[in-house]
């Protein structure tokens, strides 16, 4: 039968409802609609997104279809993601005009794994589809070669004093150590370094790169100057480790990158626990909270947790990073949820809006006792919540009428000692619980759980148990409550 009334006006003002959380504008406006053809009520496009490796990219295609289906004579619906990662800078140096995104990978003091964290959030990117190159900027310390497995040495045309960089598994590599014997050191003095930083900026090929990492040196010398001088940094990320001595310094390079002028997209905690073989329960070896701490008093986001696993040092000594290798490691979610978080900031740089303003993710979620649970939050906030409270505010179809918004949920056929089991990550904007009832169909957003925290920070000290005798006093929690 054929379809009528479906034009392009009704297609993109029903896709106007669908708005990018973290640029906060509609996918219309964004321009993100493109090549979209309407025949006999059927609709196809490509959605057009600003990084391939967008953490909402499911939640967005899922809310398009959704919006399009409420058309009257709506057909088929075929959506294409695609990307075009946009223009982080403009640049002096000819030669890097085809790098869309230079990102800094900082840490304060050695140590902390800064480069096999720089090694493997590349890699991430990459692997999520996007054109990465790494410039190994530890003249002192390279170990780009090593990590990645690689000992050719690059291609130089000297009569147009240009470097060709080493590729590998598709990643452009510049590092000293292709150009030195692997057993001299390095023993040079401060302008020496910085006349190599200018070569790599200015000489090497880069070509077309949707993200150039950066892999700093330690500490805050002429190296970080030197490249803040000649080429402008899109953005930095921090690598501490949880022990207070490690935050010290990150926060000094947290405050030399604000200085210059570099928007710091956030701190990312390495060896920040252990799993042993046979137990799932996460072992702190070196203390905890430490990059959520340099997160929320400086005021930039809190990216990710990084585990300590054998894989990780054992991909890094055999050339091949854990990213390459082990689909199924814990480290290798984070670093890919870390890369999308990444890539996400610095389009919100590209369009002008605020780091701030992010919606902040769940990084883990733990059991308190039997009745309570925590989620830290990738802004460094630790929610606090009641089972049953949370059980009882389930958004589910079964729990709450989908045209009305009423609640059919009976409050007394909920346990009073009911269980939190686990939560799992949906896409990048909810959670789902599973429940001690046998319940796990509830989908929680990420701004539905962050409202209903119940820490003293954001109830203001009033009492949100699930008692409604208690709950009715509206007074702080005391260790006479029931909840």
């Amino acid at each position: 039968m054929f379809k009528r009334g479906i034009n392009e006006k009704l297609v993109l003002n029903a896709l106007s409802n669908v708005k990018d959380p973290d640029l906060g504008r509609d996918i219309v406006t964004l321009g993100f609609i493109k090549d979209l053809k309407i025949d006999n009520g059927n609709i196809k496009f490509d959605l057009e997104l600003t990084t391939p490796a967008c953490p909402v990219k499911d939640k967005l295609k899922d809310e398009c279809v959704q919006n399009l289906k409420k058309l009257e004579g709506i057909g088929d619906v075929e959506i294409k993601i695609t990307s075009r990662v946009r223009q982080g800078a403009s640049y002096k140096l000819e030669n890097l005009n085809g790098v869309k995104n230079l990102l800094a990978v900082a840490s304060g003091k050695g140590g902390v794994g800064k480069s096999t964290v720089a090694v493997n959030l590349a890699l991430a990117l990459s692997k999520a589809g996007a054109k990465v190159g790494i410039m190994d900027a530890d003249i002192y310390g390279p170990s780009l070669p090593t990590m990645l497995g690689v000992s050719e040495k690059p291609r130089v045309d000297e009569q147009k004093n240009m470097i060709f960089p080493v590729m590998k598994d598709g990643i452009s590599l510049i590092s000293m150590g292709f150009l030195l014997d692997p057993n001299s050191p390095v023993i040079w003095r401060g302008p020496m370094v910085s006349g190599i930083i200018q070569q790599f900026l200015g000489q090497v090929m880069w070509g077309e790169l949707d993200y150039l990492v950066i892999d700093l040196p330690p500490g805050t010398g002429d190296i970080q100057l030197t490249l803040t001088q000649h080429a402008p940094i899109t953005g930095a990320v921090i690598v501490t480790t949880p022990q207070d001595v490690s935050v010290v310094d990150a926060r000094r390079g947290l405050r030399m990158f604000e200085e210059v002028n570099v928007p710091v997209l956030g701190v990312i905690e390495n060896m920040s626990y252990f799993i042993c073989d046979g137990c799932e329960k996460k072992h702190y070896i070196f203390k905890s909270g430490g990059g959520a701490k340099i997160s929320e008093e400086l005021d930039v986001p809190f990216l990710g947790k990084i585990p300590l696993e054998t894989a990780i040092a054992n991909g890094g000594d055999s050339g091949r990073p854990v990213v390459m290798e082990d689909d199924g490691s814990v480290a290798v979610k984070e670093y890919m949820d870390i890369a999308g978080k990444v890539a996400s900031s610095l389009s919100i740089i590209k369009e002008g809006g605020s780091l701030k303003k992010m919606m902040a993710s769940p990084l883990e979620v733990n059991r308190i006792d039997d009745k309570k649970f925590e989620i830290l939050w990738s802004d460094g906030h630790k929610s606090v919540y009641n089972n049953r409270t949370v059980r009882l505010k389930c958004p589910c179809a079964s729990c709450v009428d989908e045209w009305t918004g009423k609640g059919l949920l009976d409050e007394g056929t909920i346990p009073e000692d009911l269980q939190y089991e686990k939560a799992d990550k949906v896409g990048s904007y909810a959670l789902a619980f599973s429940w001690s009832d046998g319940h796990n169909t509830g989908l929680y957003s990420y701004d539905f759980l962050r409202n209903m925290c119940e820490c003293d920070k954001c109830t203001g000290g009033e009492h949100k148990c699930s008692s409604t005798e208690n709950a009715t006093t509206k007074q702080k929690c005391s260790s006479a409550c029931s909840c």
